[in-house]
């Protein structure tokens, strides 16, 4: 009965070290998009262009976030 409660509390854990992740990808889509603002105040002529380089690297960051929510629920509901 026990070894059911160690396998389940080390499921959460590693669930709860795979949602960190998250946290790195939200700081990472804030910087994608305050690069884009700095940029622009230094050169409104290539907003057209930077905008798709910062939409590009969000898509990027956003891309890790849901793998790591993948994983996170793998280990919750899979595994």
């Amino acid at each position: 009965m026990s070894r059911l409660y160690m396998l389940e509390g080390a499921k959460l854990i590693g669930a709860g070290a795979a949602t960190i992740a998250l946290a790195g990808a939200a700081v990472g889509i804030g910087n994608v998009f305050s690069s884009l603002i700095h940029s622009v105040a230094r050169n409104p002529s290539l907003a057209k262009q930077l905008f798709g380089y910062a939409i590009l690297g969000f898509a990027l960051t956003e891309a890790i976030a849901l793998f790591a929510l993948m994983m996170a629920f793998l280990i919750l509901f899979v595994f």
